[in-house]
C-alpha cells in the first residue's frame, strides 16, 4: 500500500502540487479494512456469547453477518455522496443537520472511550490467566501507565507494526485451524458437522442477544471510506470493498467460532470463566503450546491495538477542543515539546482503568451500543439522502435506496434492542448527558453546535492501526 505523493503541475504549469497516487487496488481496499476489524475480535467475547447462546455462536455470528452486509451497503451508497472520513456522524449530520448528528457523533464517543479499555481488560485477563500469581489489576495498570507513555511521548513504532500483527494473527489462525482439523480426525467424534449452527437446543432468543454483542467485532469495516483519494474509480471500487470487507470479515469470524464450537461443544464448562474461555479452548485442541502462541499472538496485539485506539481518541478529544465541542484551554492544546495531546491521552488513560472495575460483558455490550445505533442511522440516512433530498423514486431506486437501507434498519435496530438492562441505562445515561451539553453549545438551539471532527483532517500516524484486539 502506498501513500506517496504524486507531483503534478497546477494549470499555469509552474508551480506543482502535490497530491496522493491513486493506486490502490480491490485487494489492497480489503486488506486494509480486514486489518481494522482484527482477525482474532472473535477469541474476545468467544466465552461470553457461547455461553449466552448455549453454544450456538456461530449462528449468532452469521446472524450479525447479515446485518452488517445491508448496513455495509448503506455505507457504501453515503461513500459515494460524502467520500470523507467523518463516517457515521458525518452522514448523520448532513442528512439531518448537525444537532442530531451532533448526537450521533456523542453516542460514538462512547464507544471510543471504551476502546482502549477493552484491549486493557483482555491483558489483564489473559496475562492473569498465563501467570496466575499476578493479580489481573496490575498487568491492567501496567498496560494503561506504558500506552499512556508512550502516547503522550509520541512514539510512532507500534503503529508502523500494524501489519506485522495482522500478519501473526493470520498466521496463527492458519495454525489453528490446522491443529483443529487434526483434532477432529484423531481425539474428536463429531455427531454432526451442522450441530454449531442448527443443532438441537436452538433458541433464538438467545441468539440474537448474543448477535447484539457482536455487532463491535465488525467496527471498522467501513475505514476503507478514508482511502478515496488513494483509489482509481472510488465511487465504484470503495462500495464494493466496505461490502467485501463485512462478508470477508464475518467468514473469518464463523470460521474461527465454528470450528471452536465442532471440536469443543461442550460450552457448559465455560460458565464462570467466559472472559478466558478462549484459553481453555486452545488448551483443549492444542495444549500449551497453542494455549502459549494463542496468548503472545493475542496479548501482543490487544497492546497494539490500545496503542493506536488510544491515540486516536485522544486526537479526537483534541480535534473537539480544538473545535469548541469540548473546553478548549483543557483539551484544545498540544504539548509543547512532544505535540501530543498530553490532557487528552490523560482522560482516556483514567478511563482505561475503569477496566479494574467492569466486566467484559459489559464493555462489550457498551461499544456494541454505540455501533448499532450508529449503524441504524446511517441505514436511515440512505434513506433521507437519495429517497427525500435527491428525489430518486423510480422501482429501481426505491428498493436500492429504500427497501435495502431500511432492513438492514430494521435488523440493526432489532439487534440493538436485544442489548442488556445494563446496557441502557449507562448508554441512554451517556446520550442525555450530550443533549444537555448540545443544549448548552447551541444556547437551547438558537445557534448551530461546532463541528465535531471531519474526518478529512485524520492523522494517518494516529489512525492506520486498528481500533480493538
Amino acid at each position: 500500500m502506498s501513500t506517496a505523493l504524486d507531483p503534478t503541475t497546477t494549470g499555469d504549469g509552474s508551480h506543482p502540487e502535490a497530491h496522493f497516487r491513486r493506486v490502490l487496488g480491490l485487494p489492497s481496499l480489503v486488506l486494509f479494512g480486514l486489518a481494522y476489524m482484527v482477525p482474532l475480535t472473535v477469541w474476545t467475547t468467544y466465552g461470553v456469547v457461547v455461553t449466552k447462546t448455549h453454544g450456538f455462536l456461530s449462528t449468532a455470528y452469521l446472524v450479525t453477518t447479515v446485518a452488517m452486509l445491508f448496513t455495509a451497503y448503506s455505507y457504501g451508497r453515503m461513500v459515494v455522496i460524502h467520500p470523507v472520513a467523518g463516517s457515521a456522524y458525518t452522514y448523520a449530520s448532513r442528512a439531518f443537520g448537525r444537532p442530531f448528528g451532533f448526537m450521533v457523533g456523542w453516542a460514538l464517543l462512547l464507544d471510543y472511550n471504551f476502546l482502549p479499555m477493552i484491549n486493557y481488560l483482555v491483558i489483564g485477563l489473559y496475562m492473569q490467566n498465563y501467570f496466575p500469581g499476578t493479580p489481573q489489576a496490575v498487568w491492567i495498570i501496567l498496560g494503561v501507565v506504558i500506552v499512556t507513555t508512550l502516547n503522550i511521548l509520541g512514539v510512532k513504532l507500534l503503529a508502523r507494526m500494524n501489519f506485522v500483527f495482522i500478519a501473526a494473527q493470520v498466521v496463527f489462525i492458519a495454525v489453528f485451524v490446522g491443529v483443529t482439523i487434526a483434532k477432529l480426525t484423531s481425539d474428536v467424534h463429531v455427531d454432526s458437522f451442522a450441530a454449531p449452527f442448527v443443532g438441537s437446543g436452538l433458541d433464538m432468543g438467545l441468539v440474537l442477544p448474543g448477535a447484539a454483542i457482536l455487532a463491535l467485532s465488525f467496527l471498522g469495516f467501513d475505514a476503507v471510506s478514508t482511502l478515496s483519494e488513494e483509489t482509481p474509480d472510488p465511487r465504484r471500487r470503495i462500495p464494493q470493498a466496505i461490502i467485501l470487507c463485512a462478508l470477508a470479515g464475518g467468514l473469518v469470524y464463523i470460521l474461527q467460532a465454528y470450528l471452536g464450537q465442532l471440536v469443543f461443544p461442550n460450552w457448559r464448562s465455560l460458565v464462570g470463566r467466559e472472559d478466558v474461555a478462549s484459553a481453555d479452548v486452545m488448551k483443549f485442541i492444542g495444549g500449551n503450546f497453542l494455549n502459549s502462541f494463542f496468548t503472545a499472538v493475542y496479548v501482543s496485539s490487544a497492546f497494539a491495538c490500545a496503542m493506536a485506539s488510544q491515540a486516536s481518541v485522544a486526537r479526537v478529544l483534541y480535534a473537539m477542543g480544538r473545535d469548541g465541542s469540548l473546553p478548549r484551554p483543557v483539551f484544545g492544546r498540544l504539548h509543547p515539546r512532544f505535540r501530543t495531546p498530553v490532557v487528552a491521552n490523560l482522560v482516556v488513560g483514567a478511563i482505561g482503568l475503569t477496566a479494574l472495575l467492569i466486566s467484559l460483558t459489559t464493555v462489550s455490550s457498551m461499544i456494541s451500543f454505540g455501533a448499532l445505533a450508529a449503524f441504524s442511522f446511517v441505514n436511515l440516512a440512505v434513506i433521507k439522502t437519495y429517497v427525500v433530498d435527491r428525489g430518486e423514486r423510480s422501482a429501481a431506486s426505491m428498493v436500492k435506496y429504500a427497501v435495502l437501507p431500511f432492513v438492514g434498519f430494521a435488523f440493526t435496530l432489532y439487534l440493538w434492542t436485544q442489548l442488556t438492562r445494563l446496557t441502557f441505562e449507562i448508554g441512554l445515561s451517556w446520550v442525555a448527558v450530550g443533549l444537555l451539553y448540545l443544549l448548552y453549545l447551541t444556547r437551547m438551539f438558537r445557534r448551530e453546535p461546532p463541528e465535531m471532527y471531519s474526518g478529512d483532517e485524520e492523522s494517518d500516524e494516529l489512525l492506520s492501526a486498528p481500533a480493538r484486539a
